[in-house]
């Protein structure tokens, strides 16, 4: 087997709480450890992420350690990206971990699929309760739609995997992540590089650990903001990388229309009819989903399933008006006069 130069970039900031499991992870490969470089790229973290990276980076020469005065994701890539010299990189969260075989399994793949991006599945884990019915209705085809990174259980070619391993001459042919966007620039890259033919397999052999929020306030944060975002990547390329991005707008503005639509006629049907079928399906989706794990959380995941879509939604119709807003500004102010 050849084995190419890996540099595994890790954007991070204030991971305290999971890096060490990350780095633990990153830095026992079973993979020649004299071909893989460790980027880590701490976003200025204001916890015990910044000293305990300097501890394994002085325990282990692999490690190099870099600041990212942006403290956003894209810029934390771009930065180890450009600054490596490897044949692949690959891009892990500080909020995840990799099983001993990623870094083995992702060059195979690529020589199986000839692919220009290639990926696993998500794992996601919860700590409490409430965290682990986040982890399920994220790891739920109803929860998260297409993103079969989350789920699948075959290799194929997808549209986007989380934690891709890429080929150097990726970012050679189609450039590196857009920098505009704090949310959904992994996303957005991969459908730049589906765009210009490139191919992403999604192998579930390879397989890493994701550590879900564990509240409802910050899974409404996290999803808000990909709603929010994804408007810019669909603004930016003229249509959405795939239909299911749409899906939860639709329903929280039918939600909304048949809300208002019942307060003003005082007829509570108009608004049942989405609310109805939609609890229905969200409590077989959280019985189904509980009984194939824990049952103890089945009366979570109701709640989560509705936060989780309304959230992503709600961010959704903010940013059609905040960047379409934004976007005609700008045409006026460069308008000849």
């Amino acid at each position: 087997m050849n084995y190419p130069l890996v540099a595994i970039v890790l954007p991070i900031r204030n991971e305290a709480r999971y890096i060490a499991r990350c780095l633990e992870a990153v830095t026992a490969q079973d993979y020649p450890a004299d071909k893989i470089n460790v980027l880590a790229v701490d976003g200025l973290s204001s916890d015990e992420t910044r000293s305990m990276l300097s501890d394994f980076a002085s325990r282990d020469a692999r490690i190099r350690l870099l600041d990212n005065p942006k403290q956003i994701t894209s810029t934390a890539l771009n930065l180890g990206v450009s600054l490596s010299q490897s044949e692949v990189v690959i891009i892990v969260g500080g909020h995840t971990k990799i099983t001993p075989n990623y870094v083995r399994l992702c060059i195979e793949a690529f020589g199986q699929s000839n692919a220009d991006c290639v990926g696993g599945v998500i794992e996601t884990v919860g700590e409490t309760d409430m965290a682990r019915a986040i982890a399920l209705a994220q790891s739920s085809p109803f929860g998260v739609g297409g993103a079969r990174f989350r789920y699948s259980t075959r290799a194929e070619y997808v549209d986007t995997v989380a934690f891709g391993a890429y080929r150097r001459e990726v970012f050679e042919r189609i450039g590196l992540f857009d920098e505009e966007l704090v949310r959904n620039q992994d996303d957005e890259f991969n459908f730049r590089l589906t765009r210009a033919g490139g191919k992403i397999w999604l192998d579930p052999q390879i397989k890493s650990i994701y550590y879900s929020r564990g509240t409802l306030r910050r899974l409404w944060k996290q999803y808000y903001e990909y709603g929010f975002w994804k408007v810019r990547v669909i603004q930016k390329h003229g249509r959405p990388a795939a239909l299911r991005h749409l899906v939860p707008v639709l329903f929280v503005g039918a939600l909304g229309a048949t809300l208002l639509l019942s307060l003003v006629t005082q007829n509570p049907l108009w608004f049942l009819l989405i609310f109805i079928p939609y609890a229905l399906a969200a409590l077989g989706a959280s019985v189904w989903s509980g009984l194939r794990s824990d049952w103890r959380i089945v009366p979570f995941l109701p709640i989560v399933f509705f936060v989780l879509h309304v959230s992503y939604g709600a961010g959704f119709l903010v940013g059609l008006i905040h960047w379409n807003l934004r976007v005609r500004t700008r045409a006026a102010m460069i308008k000849p006069s």
